[in-house]
């Protein structure tokens, strides 16, 4: 977990893949727990599990987790005082927990999750071929040097950027990181059942490396992108330096002028 800063707000991002029978049913309790805490973001359910990101007080939110969520490992940054990453607090039900176009099953082979340290290696291995999973806006901002860019703009893209880009004769062991590792399931999961047999993906995404790796070991430049209202963080885990066009949302450089590069907008 980041150190603190006095009046700072931490932010939990976790997710679970377990089957859950009846989401509905456990929506309004987690919403009542959530509030009562204080706490605001949003917590997605669905038939195959949970993905959150609440913003709270610490030991709010260490209190929800071990009541709710004890086995979820989180990821934690903070944000700045005054400037809470959410508005609200939202608990929805959804076919997908992370939207792809299929329910991850409980027994589906994914890949292989390695922590930052096997990472780097893996990272600087020629024979390894890394893909960033995250949409083309995320990656603009920041990503490992030498890694091949999904360049989507949803997740649900990434099979035909893989049918295209990615063969299982050529490309005999991958290696895949995203935000904060959910999408890495089911990326890893579909690569698997198209027949790549060495899949590798970095556990707990690019926030828990920041959170592994020192300045002076770290292989990722730039910020990473977050969905919520601090639009980056910084490997510190700190609110980054970026906001979002108003025209079309691709994030830009707080202290800079310049048109964004993807509408033209001055």
């Amino acid at each position: 977990m980041p150190a603190a800063h006095d009046g700072a707000l931490h932010v939990a991002s976790f997710y679970r893949f377990f089957p859950l029978a009846d989401p509905a049913a456990e929506r309004r309790d987690l919403e009542r727990a959530a509030a009562a805490r204080g706490l605001v973001g949003t917590l997605l359910l669905a038939t195959e599990g949970v993905n959150g990101a609440l913003a709270g007080a610490r030991g709010a939110l260490l209190d929800f987790l071990a009541e709710r969520f004890p086995d979820a490992r989180p990821n934690w940054s903070t944000a700045a005082p005054g400037r809470a990453p959410f508005r609200r607090l939202k608990v929805a039900v959804k076919e997908e927990i992370v939207g792809f176009g299929r329910v991850l099953e409980e027994d589906a082979p994914r890949g292989e999750r390695v922590d930052a340290a096997r990472w780097n290696r893996l990272a600087e291995d020629p024979e390894v071929r890394v893909v960033d999973v995250r949409n083309d806006y995320e990656t603009a901002i920041g990503t490992f040097a030498g890694a091949m860019p999904a360049g989507t703009r949803a997740f649900r893209d990434f099979a035909a950027f893989a049918a295209r880009e990615l063969d299982p004769g050529r490309d005999r062991r991958v290696a895949l990181f995203c935000t904060g590792g959910i999408r890495c399931e089911k990326a890893s999961a579909h690569l698997r059942e198209r027949g790549f047999e060495q899949v590798h993906q970095l556990a707990g995404g690019i926030l828990r490396y920041f959170a592994e790796t020192s300045p002076a070991n770290s292989l990722f430049s730039g910020e990473c992108f977050v969905f919520d209202g601090r639009v980056s963080v910084t490997a510190a885990l700190d609110a980054g330096t970026h906001r979002l066009c108003a025209k079309c949302a691709w994030p830009l450089p707080t202290r800079s002028n310049a048109p964004c590069p993807a509408c033209g907008r001055a």
